[in-house]
């Protein structure tokens, strides 16, 4: 086994430039050629950052701001974490059903929406329901049609109505009041400004319930309040290269040699033998890095109790509510054989079958696929363990072909399956989504856990965590 310490060699507040580094193996070890690799690669390392999906990386990003040198660990090939894109035959599959609101506050302060090339989803839905489709528009991006829908089946005029002015009342609110708001699951607000149960069964809980893959809406209304006030702001869009864009731009910003993947970190452990004791790193192969600044944990909800283990001074953090699955297909089509040519999301309204939504990728974003070639995308909610991949094509096919016709969807060809067993924290109430990440001495928590089950909490959660170090340190005054 090797140990690392990652130690400052000058004093707090560092000067502009990167503040220095050294590792220091103890000469009790030897170093092996792989790990003295690691250690003149990774000269200027000061924080350590477990975990390269969206949190860990607002986190380096933040840090970065402040030249303050990080290594970031991340276990898999590549950065993303639940973010991901994968290319098959051709075409962009994102792991699971996963769209971009421009409207996101943290995201607008980190990303480059132009060098994502976003694409927008029409705003608006079709509804599959009573064995045809109904559409639901934005009044203020497709009047005309919004009005032709006010006196279709999906709601009454009252609830499109009720809908303009729960939009009128979200927007008079900042974030941060809808966050510590006064809670309950999505479906009692619902009910309690007045909605029917046809607008509710028929549009918010196929709607809502593909963004929180909670079919029930027993989500906080914090979030639905904070999503649909994003909603309002923004648009629903795809980047050109796949939702993996996203976390790759933030990488694309950090200092080469800052990222390290395919390095498992099996647990963090508290080093009681300084005066104030400080975390360290154990990595899967026995070797153990050390600092002197602080470790910020990024990783998914079920993994972070699994790291801590060794802290008994630690409560245990991780929720013991079930966390919300998803199943996600993906079809491959000729750009002929499909219905629409529109960017739409077609929802399931009927209340029938295992389809939640779905839609047509290349029709969003031509890039998701080959010329000539359509990319079909379809959600389900849960994880139908008691169906094979097999089974769940078929009934999939079976259902859509009462959608769009059997001679059409026939022809349709599966890619692949993507079954996500941790897709998004649960978020019923009760809630704390201002949660404080420090939870040790130099040891934070960052995710999505933390804050809100979306892209800007993952976003928000990780900055927040870098400043609480920062200003532990010193470095900052915020």
């Amino acid at each position: 086994m090797t140990t690392l310490t990652l130690s400052p060699s000058l004093p707090c507040p560092p000067s502009k430039k990167h503040l220095p580094l050294r590792f220091i193996a103890h000469a009790s070890t030897q170093l092996s050629p792989a790990s003295l690799k690691q250690q003149l690669s990774h000269q200027k390392t000061g924080v350590i950052v477990i975990g390269a999906g969206l949190a860990g990386l607002a986190t380096a990003t933040r840090l970065n701001s402040q030249n303050i040198p990080f290594l970031l660990l991340e276990a898999s090939d590549a950065v993303g974490g639940r973010v991901r894109t994968d290319v098959v035959d051709g075409f962009l599959l994102d792991r699971g059903f996963q769209i971009f609101i421009t409207a996101y506050p943290e995201a607008q302060r980190l990303l480059d929406y132009q060098a994502l090339d976003l694409r927008k989803f029409y705003s608006g839905a079709r509804i599959y329901f009573d064995g045809r489709f109904h559409t639901v528009a934005d009044p203020l991006c497709h009047f005309f049609d919004s009005v032709k829908s006010l006196t279709n089946p999906i709601g009454s005029v009252i609830d499109k109505l009720l809908i303009a002015l729960t939009r009128i009342q979200v927007l008079s609110k900042s974030d941060d009041e809808i966050m510590r708001a006064d809670e309950v699951p999505t479906i009692d607000l619902l009910k309690k400004i007045g909605f029917s149960d046809s607008i509710v069964e028929r549009f918010f809980q196929p709607f809502f319930g593909g963004i929180f893959f909670d079919k029930e809406l027993g989500t906080t209304s914090r979030l639905f309040d904070f999503i649909f006030k994003c909603l309002a702001l923004g648009n629903n869009t795809l980047p050109a290269k796949g939702i993996g864009a996203i976390p790759n731009q933030l990488a694309s910003k950090l200092p080469a040699d800052s990222i390290l993947l395919n390095t498992r970190v099996v647990s963090v452990g508290l080093d009681k033998d300084q005066n104030t004791p400080m975390p360290f790193v154990r990595l899967e192969n026995g070797d153990i890095l050390q600092s002197e600044l602080g470790v910020i944990v990024a990783v998914d909800e079920p993994h972070v109790n699994e790291l801590l283990a060794e802290i008994n001074s630690i409560e245990p953090v991780q929720s013991k509510k079930p966390a919300r699955s998803t199943v996600c297909l993906y079809l491959s089509a000729d750009r002929d054989d499909i219905p629409v040519r529109d960017p739409v999301l077609f929802l399931n309204g009927s209340g029938k079958g295992i389809v939640n939504n779905m839609f047509f990728a290349t029709n969003v974003a031509p890039s998701y696929g080959p010329p000539g070639k359509a990319l079909v995308s379809v959600t389900l909610i849960g994880l139908f363990d008691d169906r094979s991949d097999h089974d769940l094509v078929d009934e999939v096919i079976s259902e859509l072909s009462g959608w769009f016709g059997g001679s059409m969807v026939g022809s349709w060809k599966h890619l692949r399956t993507y079954r996500i067993r941790y897709a998004q924290p649960n978020q019923c109430p009760p809630t704390d989504l201002m949660k404080n990440p420090q939870i040790g001495s130099g040891l934070y928590l960052c995710g999505d856990h933390l804050t809100s089950a979306t892209f800007d909490g993952a976003l928000a959660s990780g900055r927040k965590a870098a400043e609480a170090l920062l200003r532990d340190r010193a470095f900052i005054k915020v």
